[in-house]
């Protein structure tokens, strides 16, 4: 199969104290996955780009193929791998990454044992610097995946972002979106990020990096989105949670503001993700921009009114599109 839509990333296993519901302890995650799952509701021929180790379970790698999500760009490596990862929220949707302890404490819940020695790879010292394992790598891209229409890269180190890019880019694929890592959207790294978006497709940072990214500048997001626009994206959309996402069109100078969908929050996890994979299906469909992003803003909505990568494929027939009609209405240009 040559997929219409790939996506690129570090999949993990969930532990998550959601704002609703039960514990989740060890369910199949990661950023692409979250993306790649919001996209099925639009598109059928996805696939994804990853690396796990031996003790992955292979019928999560069996449940993503009966969704429709094509597994043979994920690498299973020699061994094992770390790939858990821990996210608690407070009733107010706050979001915390560390010390599980205290938090399974504070709702007076049994500590899993799976969890026991857990720190986040982000708090580990060597993959500051270092490769996670688990990143995909540019010389293990099945040679059929070089030839889908749109590829979205999900938050890596700046390297494998960049060869990912290269890679793809002498593959001449069409549509290329990437959401950096807060790791390098550092004022003094504002230049390196000419070798990405000089011929991207999109650029989506969230809002709090986009800030970090021109921290001591400005406040004004649409003085950052030009900003970066000059170093030749076309596309650059600021993912704001709760506020929805902004959307600027360098070429055409167009602002456009998304308000978030309203829905019921059970779990925000994913939902920045699933915003990505209904943009990049949107896009590949032929869509004008602005359409694509509120079919990514219609995927976010969904995806957190439950919990999982999945969860979007769950809902009734027709209400994506439902929606989708009524929030083209909500949105207004700047």
């Amino acid at each position: 199969m040559i997929p219409t839509l790939l996506f690129a990333g570090r999949l993990n296993r969930e532990y998550i104290l959601p704002v609703d519901g039960a514990p989740v302890l060890d369910r199949a995650g990661g950023n692409p996955l979250y993306a790649a799952g919001a996209a099925t509701l639009w598109d059928e021929k996805i696939a994804l780009l990853a690396r796990v180790g031996e003790d992955y379970p292979n019928q999560w790698l069996s449940n993503f193929q009966k969704k429709g999500i094509d597994t043979e760009g994920v690498q299973i490596i020699p061994g094992s791998l770390d790939l858990r990862s821990f996210r608690a929220y407070s009733e107010k949707r706050e979001l915390f990454i560390s010390n599980p302890v205290k938090h399974f404490a504070e709702k007076d819940l049994n500590f899993p044992k799976a969890l026991l020695g857990y720190r986040p790879p982000e708090k580990r010292e060597k993959f500051k610097t270092e490769r996670h394992p688990a990143t995909p790598l540019a010389t293990e891209i099945p040679a059929n995946y070089l030839q889908s229409k749109a590829l979205h890269i999900a938050p890596l180190d700046f390297n494998s972002q960049g060869l990912l890019l290269t890679t793809f880019r002498a593959a001449d694929t069409k549509i290329i979106t990437l959401d950096p890592s807060p790791r390098y959207m550092a004022p003094n790294r504002r230049q390196d990020l000419r070798l990405f978006l000089d011929g991207l497709t999109a650029f989506m940072p969230s809002e709090e990096e986009l800030r970090q990214l021109f921290w001591g500048e400005t406040h004004d997001l649409w003085e950052m989105a030009e900003e970066l626009g000059r170093l030749g994206c076309q596309f650059i959309i600021v993912k704001r949670g709760n506020k929805g996402q902004l959307l600027y069109d360098v070429n055409a100078k167009k602002r456009w503001k998304l308000p978030a969908y309203a829905s019921r929050v059970a779990d925000p996890t994913g939902a920045g993700d699933a915003f990505c994979g209904g943009f990049l299906a949107g896009l590949a469909q032929g869509n004008a921009p602005l359409h694509a992003a509120a079919m990514g803003n219609v995927s976010a909505s969904l995806s957190m009114e439950g919990s999982g990568p999945f969860y979007p494929t769950e809902i009734l027939p027709g209400l994506a599109q439902a929606r989708l009609d009524v929030l083209i209405g909500m949105v207004r240009e700047v």
